[in-house]
């Protein structure tokens, strides 16, 4: 009988993993509830192609424990391949064979036979909407017909957990909105799935709750409004001259809207209550005071200027 956990289908504690003296992911942990889209934000670098790679059984871990519904990681890996569906980067997809054909021969891997994979084919293409292209072969597909085929295969054996690693890396618009509304048929259907991107407007639209990770660890975790509440109104970067900045700051932390100030060298960061309201009143003081502003910055709130409030980065750097 399958091993279940309630509400947590993947938790990890204190993961860590090396390339030799290079730390790639550094003490990560975190759980995913059983269906639910879980977001892994950050640029490329971050570590979550390393950090999905071992949750799909491909990597060995360094240190730290994984659990993915209820069986042990190191251990018990072979009992977690057929609960998972992993989808990389790169296309696993045989250029010169039919779309039925890839599909076909993945199944088998995972022990479809006959008329039950048949199927599953047949169901998983109708899925992405690649029905009546099943008997072309994928080097004659579009780059998004190849990834919703991609994601097809990951389907294939009915998987309880589906990883995602940047599965809209390179389509257009009309195929990224396609993917998008079939991930979201699959969590309706009760499908957790595991969602890697470091497009922003990917996490805020998908997903139930996001991880933000940089330099392999997770910085923040909550749902995107959560995270996004981080910023409260909005945060303000703005240049004076350094002989202004000790006077400037104390002036500005009184000022109605603005929650928090800091100063590095010649920057002020502003954390607002409301961003709008506190650029009147930032430029209001500064010419009261004769300050010239040297370069001024807004960050509306949304899951990139948290990003940049939490790392000092934009995502895509």
């Amino acid at each position: 009988m399958e091993k279940r956990t309630p509400n947590s289908v993947i938790k990890v504690d204190g993961l860590v993993k090396r390339y030799g003296d290079r730390v790639v992911l550094n003490g990560v942990s975190f759980s995913v509830r059983e269906g639910e889209i879980f977001g892994l934000l950050g640029p490329n670098g971050a570590g979550k192609t390393t950090l999905i790679s071992i949750l799909a059984t491909l990597l060995p871990p360094d240190e730290g424990q994984v659990l993915i519904c209820g069986y042990d990681l190191r251990r018990e890996a072979d009992r977690i391949r057929p609960l998972i569906g992993f989808v990389p980067q790169e296309l696993a997809l045989y250029p010169t064979l039919s779309a039925w054909d890839n599909l076909a021969f993945f199944g088998r891997i995972y022990g479809l036979r006959g008329t039950a994979l048949q199927e599953r084919i047949t169901t998983v293409l109708d899925l992405v909407g690649l029905r009546d292209r099943a008997g072309d072969t994928v080097r004659t597909f579009s780059g998004g017909m190849k990834r919703r085929l991609n994601i097809a295969a990951g389907l294939i054996h009915g998987p309880r957990l589906l990883l995602l690693d940047e599965p809209t890396v390179g389509v257009d618009p009309q195929s990224r909105n396609f993917i998008f509304e079939h991930i979201e048929r699959l969590r309706a259907e009760g499908m957790t799935i595991l969602y890697t991107t470091h497009y922003m407007e990917e996490a805020e639209q998908l997903c139930d709750r996001v991880a933000i990770m940089d330099e392999g660890r997770i910085l923040a975790l909550d749902t995107p409004k959560g995270l996004i509440g981080l910023l409260g109104g909005g945060v303000i970067h703005m240049e004076v001259a350094a002989e202004h900045m000790e006077d400037l700051l104390s002036a500005v932390r009184a000022l109605p809207h603005v929650r928090a100030a800091s100063s590095r060298d010649r920057q002020l960061k502003i954390e607002t209550r409301a961003a709008r309201p506190a650029l009147l009143e930032l430029i209001q003081l500064c010419n009261a005071r004769d300050i010239p502003i040297l370069s001024l910055e807004v960050l509306e709130p949304n899951l990139e200027s948290v990003f940049l409030h939490l790392t000092g980065k934009r995502l895509r750097d």
